[in-house]
């Protein structure tokens, strides 16, 4: 969904549709969430998405993911075109916050994460880190 150009840059809304989340963390991204991105030039976009992963176990966790994407003007046109850019060449960085009422997960509420990401034609990678 394309907002348009605002003084803070080309806004737009992008739609999670699903996924899965592997790891210390297993479970369904749900459908329903979004990523609000702001693309402030041909080589920066602040990108701000919040979401929600349902566990085997049915419990939920909220995610509120903060970053930023750079990269050279051609490769970000290419991402934009939908064609594939070796993620070394992106730098795509966040840093998660998570929620949930689950205490089994509350671990998740009391620990700070950062990301990585990669974007491709048919998908979006992350990968979080608990910071030690």
């Amino acid at each position: 969904q394309e907002v348009g150009d605002t003084p803070f840059g080309r806004r737009r809304v992008i739609p999670i549709l699903g996924g899965k989340a592997e790891g210390r963390l297993n479970g369904s991204i749900l459908p329903g969430g979004a990523d609000f991105q702001s693309i402030r030039s041909a080589t920066y976009t602040d990108i701000h998405a919040r979401y929600v992963i349902e566990t085997p176990d049915g419990h939920r966790v909220y995610v509120e993911n903060t970053g930023i994407r750079t990269g050279s003007a051609d490769d970000i046109a290419r991402l934009a075109r939908g064609e594939p850019v070796d993620p070394a060449r992106i730098y795509f960085r966040s840093y998660p916050r998570f929620e949930t009422a689950a205490p089994e997960l509350a671990w998740l509420n009391e620990q700070l994460f950062v990301g990585t990401g990669a974007r491709f034609p048919d998908r979006v990678e992350l990968c979080f880190y608990r910071i030690c």
